[in-house]
């Protein structure tokens, strides 16, 4: 009986040491999970979005937070790091040598162009996540709603434009352009991104008219080669050309002012001359006379001059410049 009693109270014993030292398992399992599952660590480039059984509490920005175990639950939005999207290609490797794919993604790349020409356009789109709530709870599946977004744009854009803007110079106005668009889009969607940049990445017709159009652009090339070569040959000739017929006119204006000038200078000295032989001709023809002998006489060479009674030295005259003319020869 005794016996019984002792066994009875012994089993009593260890069964309470065990409750209890469940209960101490139990409470330290129960601190370590509060511990486990209140305290959480937000990433740098990331802020936590709190929500409590369904319904948005708080956002807390990078570090060790808390939040309530089991009641609330967090979403991590990487806000700082640029994330992007890539069009009618996939990045197959990326490294050193990075590699490319258009397996599979041709359909959103050919477009149709204003001028019902076909273009294969290759595009990228970086974009950033601004306003976390937006992203996770305004729109479902933002990230399919921002490349049917982009894809639409796109269409929209190439689909105002000739094919030549399209490859050549509109490139970089179709980047402005749908990055504008994208941007107005996601505001009104309130899809909580930030378009920061769009590249196109290539742009080209599509491969059965490639070889075609590739000829096409090289003849359009060379035809403005030829015309910027005409061009700059107009522009050295005409310039030139142009210059001479100026100093021509030039030259025929002075001539011409020469020829009055001196005209007038001729009429001014008839006149002078007319005044003083009106005042005394018989001095004035003299004095005429005599200018008009002394700017002749020096122009007839060796002429000799003598008085019609002077007959008895002319021999003596012509000894005289036979011996000049000898002494002239013999130097």
């Amino acid at each position: 009986m005794a016996s019984n009693q002792f066994d009875l109270n012994s089993s009593s014993g260890l069964l309470e040491k065990l409750l209890k030292n469940i209960r101490s398992v139990g409470l330290i399992l129960l601190v370590a999970f509060v511990a486990w599952t209140a305290f959480f660590t937000v990433d740098p480039e990331e802020v936590g979005v709190i929500v409590r059984f369904g319904k948005y509490v708080r956002t807390v920005e990078p570090g060790l937070n808390y939040k309530i175990p089991l009641a609330e639950s967090v979403y991590k939005v990487a806000v700082e790091r640029q994330q992007k999207m890539e069009f009618g290609f996939r990045t197959a490797r990326a490294g050193v040598k990075t590699s490319y794919s258009s397996k599979g993604s041709i359909e959103e790349s050919l477009m149709l162009t204003g001028d019902l020409n076909l273009a294969d356009v290759e595009w990228v789109v970086q974009y950033r996540i601004d306003n976390p709530y937006n992203y996770l709870f305004k729109v479902r599946n933002p990230e399919v709603t921002l490349r049917d977004v982009s894809e639409s744009a796109m269409r929209q854009i190439v689909g105002d434009r000739t094919v030549n803007e399209v490859l050549t110079v509109g490139r970089a106005e179709i980047s402005a352009r749908l990055q504008e668009l994208m941007q107005r889009i996601c505001r009104e969607y309130s899809i909580g991104v930030k378009i920061e940049q769009v590249v196109l990445q290539d742009v080209n017709p599509p491969e059965p008219v490639k070889a075609a159009f590739n000829a096409v652009n090289e003849a359009q090339q060379e035809k403005e080669t030829l015309i910027n070569q005409a061009k700059a040959e107009y522009n050295k000739v005409i310039p030139k050309a142009a210059g001479q017929a100026k100093e021509t006119i030039q030259m025929a204006e002075g001539y011409a002012t020469e020829r009055v000038n001196n005209a007038k200078g001729d009429v001014a000295r008839f006149n002078a001359l007319y005044e003083e032989y009106v005042k005394a001709p018989e001095v004035t023809r003299r004095r005429i006379y005599l200018e008009t002998m002394e700017d002749v006489i020096p122009r007839l060479g060796q002429k000799i001059i003598t008085d019609q009674n002077g007959s008895n030295v002319l021999p003596l005259l012509q000894m005289q410049l036979s011996q000049q003319k000898t002494a002239n020869n013999g130097q």
